[in-house]
C-alpha cells in the first residue's frame, strides 16, 4: 500500500525564534512531508530567516512570500492553494512537534475516514478541547483549533477554503467544521498525540478582535443558526430497543455544533455504554442518575445543568415521556425534528459565503 503524500503549512508573522524552532522540530520529526511556508508580511529579519531555512529543502519546500499581513486565514488559504498531496496539516509557529506525531494524525484520519483529525495540546496557554471519554483514543467533536490541524485534501476539493471574512480562530473554525459536516465529513480529534503549545500571536486590538468575533459569530448563526443546548431526559420505563433512531438524530444534532446532555437511569446508562454511544460525540454528555432516589438525583444535577447553562431546552427522549420538575419540555418526536433543523437567522441566509 502506497503511503499518504502530506503538506505541512506554517503561517509566520514574525517571532523568529519561536517561528525557527518550531520549523526546526518539524523537519526533524516529520520525514517525507513537503514544507509549506508562507510569509505573512514579516519583518526583515523573520524573512531573512525563513529565507535561509528554506533554501536547502529543495523539492521538499516551498516558500510563499506576502508583502503585508493578510490575515491568518488567508495566509492559510494561501498555502493551501498550494497543496496537492494527500494531507494538509497546518502548523502554528507556537507549536512544537514530536517524534511520531505525524504518523499519529494520519493514522486517526486512515483508519476513522475523518476529514479532519486534531490532536490534544499541553501548555498554560494552549488551545482547550473536549476531554475524549475515558478508554476511548479518537472520538468526533466539533470543537477544534488551527494551531495545529490535519486536513484530508479529497474533502478540501469539494468544501473549499475557509472562510476569510470570519475570525481568526473560533468561528471561522466552527464555519468550516459545519461545511465539512455538510459534505459527509467528520472531524475527530485524537486522546493518542499531545503536542506542547505556547501562547499564540495575535493581530491588532483587543478592541478589533472582540468585534471581529462578534461580527464573525453573526455570519455563523445567519447561515448555521444558532448553537443549542439539549438536555433529555429518558424515563425510567423508556423501550430501550427504541433507542438507536433516537440516539442517531442526537448524534446528527451533535454534528452540527449542538451540545446534549443526556439523563440516564442505571440501567440505560449500562446500555449506552455497552453500544459505545457513550463516546459518539464530544458535544454530547451521559449523565447517570443514582439508583436510590433518581427523580431527586434527576432535579438536582439538572438545576446544576441550569445554572451554568441557562437557556438549556428539555426535553424527552422516549415517546410520552415525562420530566419531573419541568412544565413543559419537548416530546421526543418534537426534539428529534428541532434537533436535526438547522434554523438561520430571519435577516440570514442559509447559503452565506464559503
Amino acid at each position: 500500500m502506497t503511503s499518504p503524500t502530506i503538506d505541512i503549512l506554517v503561517p509566520v508573522w514574525n517571532n523568529p525564534f519561536e517561528t525557527r524552532a518550531c520549523l526546526a522540530a518539524i523537519l526533524m520529526h516529520s520525514p517525507g512531508a513537503r514544507l509549506i511556508i508562507v510569509d505573512n508580511g514579516s519583518s526583515r529579519e523573520t524573512e531573512l530567516m525563513l529565507e535561509e531555512f528554506s533554501e536547502p529543502l529543495g523539492d521538499q519546500g516551498l516558500f510563499i512570500k506576502s508583502e503585508r499581513n493578510i490575515g491568518l486565514i488567508a495566509a492559510i488559504n494561501c498555502g493551501l492553494s498550494r497543496s496537492d498531496s494527500d494531507y494538509t496539516v497546518i502548523v502554528r509557529p507556537n507549536v512544537t512537534v514530536q517524534a511520531g506525531w505525524l504518523g499519529e494524525l494520519v493514522t486517526a484520519a486512515e483508519t476513522s475516514g475523518a476529514g479532519i483529525v486534531s490532536p490534544l495540546f499541553s501548555g498554560a496557554e494552549a488551545p482547550q478541547l473536549p476531554n475524549l471519554t475515558p478508554g476511548s483514543s479518537l472520538m468526533e467533536t466539533c470543537e477544534v483549533s488551527l494551531a495545529t490541524l490535519l486536513l484530508r485534501t479529497e474533502m478540501r476539493m469539494i468544501t473549499g477554503f475557509f472562510n476569510e471574512q470570519l475570525d481568526g480562530d473560533e468561528w471561522c473554525v466552527k464555519e468550516y467544521v459545519r461545511r465539512v459536516s455538510a459534505k459527509g465529513y467528520r472531524t475527530c480529534i485524537t486522546s493518542r498525540l499531545r503536542l506542547a503549545c505556547s501562547a499564540g500571536q495575535t493581530f491588532g486590538s483587543a478592541q478589533r478582535r472582540s468585534e471581529m468575533a462578534q461580527n464573525s459569530r453573526a455570519v455563523y448563526i445567519s447561515r448555521w443558526g444558532g448553537i443549542r443546548h439539549y438536555g433529555v431526559y429518558f424515563g425510567a420505563e423508556a423501550d430501550a430497543a427504541a433507542f438507536d433512531d433516537t440516539v442517531a438524530a442526537l448524534l446528527d444534532g451533535a454534528r452540527k455544533g449542538h451540545r446534549i446532555t443526556l439523563f440516564l437511569h442505571r440501567r440505560h446508562y449500562k446500555l449506552f455504554r455497552k453500544m459505545g454511544w457513550d463516546a459518539l460525540h464530544t458535544g454530547m454528555d451521559l449523565v447517570p442518575l443514582s439508583p436510590l432516589f433518581p427523580v431527586r438525583d434527576l432535579q438536582r444535577k439538572f438545576a446544576a445543568l441550569q445554572s451554568g447553562s441557562p437557556d438549556v431546552i428539555t426535553a424527552c427522549g422516549c415517546d410520552g415521556g415525562v420530566f419531573p420538575g419541568v412544565a413543559d419540555p419537548l416530546s421526543r418526536e418534537d426534539l428529534l425534528a428541532g434537533i436535526c433543523t438547522d434554523i438561520p437567522d430571519a435577516t440570514g441566509s442559509m447559503e452565506g459565503k464559503a
